[in-house]
């Protein structure tokens, strides 16, 4: 293929894909199968669904390889289909083979041979062992040729590791499947045509053929921004091992890689690589990852630093989405911070918080999660404004704390200062706040309320042990009596106002439901939450609009002197 060419794309059937001896090799640090039972049932619906339509096509997706000859290619993505595929054919194989022997039929063993020799690969003459067109990983490969291929039964499939299970378990799967269909089971003719027709003529892929792992990330670009599903971590770290040559670099790469993949969970590894990046660029989209390393990684040397760098930082990066990782047991004062930052779900301060770890004094660090707390909670959960805004500062911020420029958490809150929503703006934001009772938002809203409640008792109330649950005064659901206090119109808009919520006993809540206000308040009255007593003193006798922005208006200003920044 001319060096000049940076892909070569067909649309191509499994026929086409796999047949003219043609072969295919999964690169040896790629990771190893992991199909199970949902995506190997998708694609067995998805076989039978064409199976009475000749005209009908399925698309598989793309299949990006790279080329070592006309006929022999590197597996950079769709590995996972591929074998699933090779597999299904194995079973359809054996179960031919089974035919033959049971019913003396001779056809079904030729079309077995027939078969096999198309898709599967071809016996050595000498040693009369077949040989795959298909090589998987180092730790997949043994298993795949020592028994799927030569259709050997494991003699303890329980004791297989976890991805030579998958392997088997996918085999099991299918060979269930056709022994279930009664025309695939005792016809030989049809169960044939089922791999050699709909699997191999419709079942259709893109076949991108590249010249290196460098084009294959650029083609990775293209696809991902067409919604077509690649895997960063997987090309990424197929780039990454190309450049290492000695094969000493090359597994201590890749027994680091796998501790680094372990730490931070494969889907996270793009998202923790973005934020890594983000602590020296203002501005990073995922796309554009690949071009960073390819520009600054091109030695052996370079892998391992790159590599070093990144498991500076896997653990703390773990440790942000943990409260009770093991991490803060040396900073017992950073874990409510970080339980918080957990429930707010924000990660555009992670270069911050990377570079404070590492720059800071312990007791700086802990200030700066403080004031990231107070920044996210105003910015993000009661304000609402754009995220957008929020990586570009949080990069300066980090990148002065690398430079040696902040050296404390006052300093580092001056770079942060442009997102601080500000007191006059967070009160009217807040006085006009509603928050959701349902999923996440729930646990939200219990929080605001714990934590106004603990400074208006002046007690410990934790929104995750606190007993109470979430009483709507104007209830969710509520009678046609409420009308006369709330217009209809306006309840919506009323429920899930912060200043219509309030705790109360679950016993209590259950008992009350969604009573008249009047018959509420004697249960206000009596509450052991402060925030609760204090309702039928704001609203004696009746709950109205004005009444529950009055009292929103009071939580504003609790809430005010709660969420701030001791240096703003």
């Amino acid at each position: 293929m001319s060096s000049t060419n940076l892909l070569n794309t067909a649309t191509i059937n499994f026929q086409d894909l796999i047949g003219n001896g043609k072969s295919y090799k999964v690169p040896p640090y790629q990771r190893d199968y992991s199909w199970t039972e949902e995506q190997w049932e998708d694609l067995w619906s998805d076989i039978l669904e064409l199976q009475p339509d000749p005209k009908k096509r399925h698309y598989m997706g793309a299949v990006v390889v790279k080329a070592d000859s006309d006929r022999q290619f590197l597996i950079i993505d769709g590995q996972q289909r591929i074998a699933t595929l090779t597999i299904l054919g194995l079973a359809v194989i054996k179960h031919l083979l089974a035919l033959a022997e049971n019913s003396g039929d001779a056809r079904n063993e030729e079309r077995a041979r027939e078969l096999r020799s198309r898709y599967i690969g071809e016996k050595d003459p000498a040693s009369l062992t077949e040989i795959s067109k298909l090589v998987l990983n180092d730790h997949d490969n043994g298993f795949f040729q020592d028994y799927l291929v030569q259709l050997r039964n494991p003699l303890n499939p329980r004791s297989l590791p976890k991805s030579n299970r998958l392997l088997w378990d996918c085999f099991s799967y299918f060979e269930k499947q056709i022994k279930k269909n009664l025309v695939f089971s005792m016809d030989g003719l049809v169960l044939t045509q089922l791999l050699s027709e709909v699997v191999a003529r419709r079942l259709m892929f893109i076949l991108i053929t590249v010249d290196d792992e460098i084009s294959a990330y650029t083609v990775f670009e293209t696809l991902n921004a067409r919604g077509l599903e690649l895997t960063t971590t997987d090309l990424l770290k197929n780039y990454l091992f190309s450049r290492l040559h000695a094969t000493s670099d090359l597994e201590a790469a890749q027994r680091r890689w796998q501790r680094l993949v372990r730490t931070v969970r494969q889907e996270r590894f793009g998202e923790f690589l973005r934020y890594h990046y983000l602590t020296r660029y203002s501005h990073i989209r995922t796309g554009r990852l690949f071009k960073i390393v390819r520009e600054e990684v091109q030695s052996a040397a370079d892998v391992m630093a790159l590599i070093s760098a990144l498991e500076a930082r896997a653990e703390l990066f773990d440790a942000l989405g943990d409260p009770s990782h093991a991490l803060w047991v040396d900073q017992p004062d950073a874990k409510p911070h970080i339980r918080e930052l957990t429930l707010f779900n924000v990660r555009q301060m992670t270069p911050l918080v990377f570079a404070s770890f590492e720059a800071l004094s312990p007791q700086e660090f802990v200030k700066v999660l403080k004031c990231v707390v107070a920044i996210s909670f105003r910015y993000t959960i009661i304000s609402g404004l754009n995220p957008n805004e929020l990586e570009p500062v949080y990069h300066e911020a980090a990148k002065a704390v690398l430079d040696g420029k902040s050296k404390t958490a006052k300093s580092v809150f001056e770079s942060l200062r442009f997102i601080y929503v500000p007191d006059e703006k967070f009160l009217s934001d807040f006085a006009q706040c509603a928050i959701s009772t349902g999923g996440r938002r729930k646990k939200i809203a219990k929080y605001i309320l714990c934590r106004l409640e603990s400074d208006a008792s002046g007690k410990p109330c934790d929104f995750e042990t606190d007993p109470g649950t979430i009483e709507h005064v104007l209830p969710e659901n509520p009678m046609d009596s409420w009308d006369e206090l709330i217009a209809r119109d306006r309840w919506e808009e009323a429920i899930y106002r912060l200043g219509n919520l309030t705790l109360l006993k679950s016993s209590v809540n259950r008992e009350i439901g969604n009573r008249s206000y009047a018959e509420k308040a004697p249960y206000y009255c009596a509450s052991e939450y402060a925030l609760t007593r204090d309702i039928p003193e704001i609203a004696p006798e009746e709950w109205t609009l004005p009444l529950l922005e009055k009292r929103q208006a009071g939580m504003a200003a609790r809430a005010k002197q709660l969420w701030r920044v001791d240096f703003a």
